[in-house]
C-alpha cells in the first residue's frame, strides 16, 4: 500500500550556541542572533518518514513548516534527503506562536493538504522543550496518537505497529491510520543528504524568495520544473482565525531570562527559583 506522510519540521535556534542576546525584551526568542538549524528530533522524524517512503513504493513525503521566509531551508534540507514536496507557513500573523498556536496553524494547514494516512514529528524541538506540539495537533485534527517512538516496525490493513521507548522499557503498539506519531532523539538517525537530490533541488525557492533575489535562471520556475516552486501559505491561504494565531492565539507565557553558566572541573553553582 502506498501512504501519504506528512513531516512536521520545524527550524529552530541552535541553543548550544546561545549568548547574552538570545532574548528579545518581550520574552520571545531572538532568531536573528542564533544559528538556525533543521530541528534535531524532527530529522529522527524524517527517517522514520523515509523508511516508510522506501518500503511502500508510491509512498510520498510533505515537509510541512512554520516559521520565517528563512524556515523554507527546511524544506529544501528535506528534499535532499528524500522528501518530494513542502508547505512553508509563514505570515506575520504567526509570529509569537506558542504551542497552542503553533498546533493550531498546523492543523488547518494539514486539512488544507487533506490527504494524510501518517502525521508524524519530533517528540519536541529544543527552543521549548514541550513535547506538545504533536498531540496538540493530534487532538485537533481527532486523530490516535504514538508518542516516544523509536522505531515504526509494520503498516497494513489500515494499521501500524510501533516501537516506543517509555521510562523502564519498551512496549509495541498498535494504531489505526490516520495517525499522528512523534518520535524520540534516540531512534535511528535521519540519512546524509543525496548528492542527485542536492542538484535536483538546490533552486527550489518560495515566491518571497524569488521576488527578493536576482534571478538569471527565471526559467527554471517554469511548469517543466515546478517542482522548484516551494508552496508559500498565509493564515488566509489556510483559511485561519486570526485570534487563534501568533501570540494573539498564545497563552501568556513568556520567558523571563536566559542565563549561560559555564563549569570547570568540580565546580557547582546554586541557584534559587524566583517566582513571578
Amino acid at each position: 500500500m502506498s501512504l501519504k506522510i506528512v513531516v512536521l519540521a520545524k527550524q529552530v535556534p541552535d541553543t548550544r550556541n546561545v549568548g547574552k542576546d538570545a532574548m528579545k525584551a518581550d520574552g520571545t526568542i531572538n532568531r536573528a542572533a542564533l544559528p538556525a538549524i533543521f530541528n534535531p528530533e524532527d530529522l529522527n522524524a524524517l527517517e522514520q518518514a523515509l523508511r516508510l517512503k522506501d518500503a511502500h513504493p508510491g509512498s510520498t513525503v510533505t515537509i510541512l513548516t512554520m516559521g520565517p521566509g528563512r524556515a523554507a531551508d527546511i524544506i529544501r534540507e528535506g528534499l535532499f534527503r528524500g522528501a518530494d514536496n513542502g508547505y512553508l507557513l509563514t505570515d506575520r500573523a504567526f509570529a509569537g506562536a506558542d504551542t497552542l498556536a503553533t498546533s493550531y496553524a498546523l492543523a488547518t494547514a494539514i486539512r488544507k493538504i487533506g490527504e494524510y494516512d501518517i502525521i508524524i514529528g519530533g517528540r519536541q524541538a529544543i527552543d521549548g522543550d514541550t513535547a506538545q506540539v504533536g498531540p496538540q495537533v493530534a487532538e485537533k485534527l481527532g486523530l490516535t496518537q504514538i508518542t516516544y517512538a523509536e522505531e515504526i516496525l509494520e503498516v497494513g490493513d489500515g494499521k501500524i505497529k510501533v516501537k516506543r521507548h517509555i521510562d523502564g522499557g519498551v512496549e509495541t503498539v498498535e494504531g489505526p491510520l490516520p495517525i499522528v506519531i512523534t518520535v524520540n532523539g534516540s531512534a535511528a538517525p535521519c540519512r546524509p543528504r543525496n548528492a542527485k537530490l542536492v542538484q535536483k533541488y538546490k533552486h527550489a525557492k518560495t515566491v518571497t524568495e524569488k521576488q527578493q533575489g536576482n534571478l538569471d535562471y527565471t526559467d527554471l520556475y517554469d511548469r517543466k520544473r515546478d517542482y522548484l516552486n516551494l508552496a508559500e501559505w498565509s493564515v488566509a491561504d489556510v483559511h485561519g482565525d486570526l485570534a487563534q494565531c501568533g501570540s494573539v492565539g498564545s497563552l501568556d507565557n513568556k520567558v523571563k531570562a536566559i542565563q549561560n553558566f559555564v563549569f570547570q572541573a568540580k565546580d557547582s553553582k546554586k541557584r534559587s527559583a524566583q517566582r513571578p
